[in-house]
């Protein structure tokens, strides 16, 4: 004799298998007319996040998927989710996994304050900000839950990257305070209104990284720790999306790490050794923004002279901006392997084909893209003068 499906498995059947609103509409009313299902839905969708997780997702990534393709409810749904599946597993978990469910801690007590505020301001008749998290209705709610979970059904498998294994090299204060320097260093060039000064502190924090990469490399190899590639993701959001993919394929290259774009999914996966993962990520991040913003008083200029083709001025900028920086960090990197002298190029070069080897086993089957629809050919020169401004510098030679 079968038991009768509880109220939560006719919903999910109603709504997960299909895709028109109307069966998210159905689903949800089934839901909203039973309070007393809501603890099983919350419990069935940590088993979603947890899906997730063995088909090779991670935090950020679900975040990022979410973020990608939902709205600003289901983001802060599925954070929730994942922050209490974190709490009540058991699995030990690595470094990077671990700072992402900080960001997303902190993420959700900014989101607390900010509503607490909103309340406060509220109750003392001065005008309220409006609510982070809006209060709603039932109905709402379940449709919100239900499109969320729909997602996270579907969600394809990706590669596994580890994430049980300690970071290798010495990680204590002193790479704790480098990294504090290098980020500050890097967000001043991201501020300043100055492109010499830009460039002077980008070429800085590029010189700390390399620093602080050869000093773990060489640590690593008298040591003779296990150190081993490893890997992360990095969002690549539209638009132009395949410029910036190119721009953090030269940023890795550049750092010893190599990047596998997945335009799909809208992530690259770099593979490299923890130092370099960290500077490609620092990196990165900092020239795009200098990009982006270089981009923005480029194009002002342009519209101030009469032009119109926005969308085609902003990718062939972008598209040059990632050559160029392309152009430049081969150089720098040609010049940082020359200044190496006794161990550090033999260590160098056993790291270079680990992770070849790692991406292969990886990736063993992947395919080369290319630019597309670049053909404003002021945009091209204002991002490869942009890209020239921010320029980075070779290592210095060991001392």
């Amino acid at each position: 004799m079968s038991s009768t499906p509880s109220t939560v498995e006719r919903a999910f059947e109603a709504a997960l298998y299909a895709d028109s609103d109307a069966a998210l509409d159905t689903g949800a009313s089934l839901l909203a007319s039973d309070p007393a299902s809501d603890t099983e839905l919350a419990r069935r969708g940590e088993e979603f996040v947890e899906g997730a997780w063995r088909r090779g997702w991670q935090p950020a990534d679900v975040v990022r998927i979410v973020r990608r393709e939902l709205d600003d409810t289901h983001v802060r749904l599925v954070s929730a989710l994942i922050l209490d599946e974190s709490r009540r597993s058991e699995q030990p978990r690595g470094p990077r996994w671990t700072a992402q469910l900080e960001e997303l801690t902190a993420g959700a007590a900014g989101a607390a304050g900010a509503a607490g505020a909103a309340d406060a301001a509220g109750a003392s008749g001065t005008k309220a900000r409006p609510r982070t998290e809006p209060r709603t209705d039932r109905f709402s709610y379940a449709t919100a839950v239900l499109g969320l979970y729909r997602l996270l059904l579907r969600l394809p498998s990706i590669e596994p990257l580890e994430v049980d294994a300690p970071r290798a090299a010495a990680g204590g204060p002193k790479d704790f305070r480098m990294l504090t320097r290098i980020r500050a260093l890097l967000a001043k060039a991201e501020a300043t209104g100055f492109p010499e000064e830009a460039e002077a502190l980008s070429a800085k924090a590029q010189e700390l990284m390399a620093r602080h990469s050869i000093d773990e490399a060489l640590l690593a190899a008298r040591t003779h720790a296990k150190d081993a590639p490893g890997a992360c993701r990095i969002g690549v959001d539209p638009p132009y999306e395949t410029a910036k993919a190119v721009l953090l394929d030269a940023v890795s290259g550049a750092n010893r790490c190599r990047a596998v774009w997945n335009e799909a999914l809208g992530f690259s996966t770099v593979v490299g050794f923890e130092p370099d993962l960290e500077a490609v990520e620092l990196l990165y991040t900092s020239l795009l923004v200098q990009a982006t913003a270089a981009m923005t008083k480029a194009e002002a200029a342009q519209r101030a002279g009469g032009r119109k083709r926005t969308k085609s001025f902003r990718q062939s900028f972008l598209a040059a901006y990632a050559h160029r920086i392309g152009d430049r960090l081969a150089e720098a990197a040609e010049g940082q392997v020359t200044a190496g002298e006794g161990e550090l190029l033999p260590v160098l070069a056993a790291r270079d084909v680990a992770v070849a080897d790692e991406t292969e086993r990886m990736f063993p089957a992947t395919v080369t893209t290319r630019l597309r629809g670049v053909n404003d050919a002021a945009g091209w020169e204002e991002g490869a003068a942009a890209a020239d401004r921010a320029q980075v510098r070779a290592r210095p030679p060991l001392r």
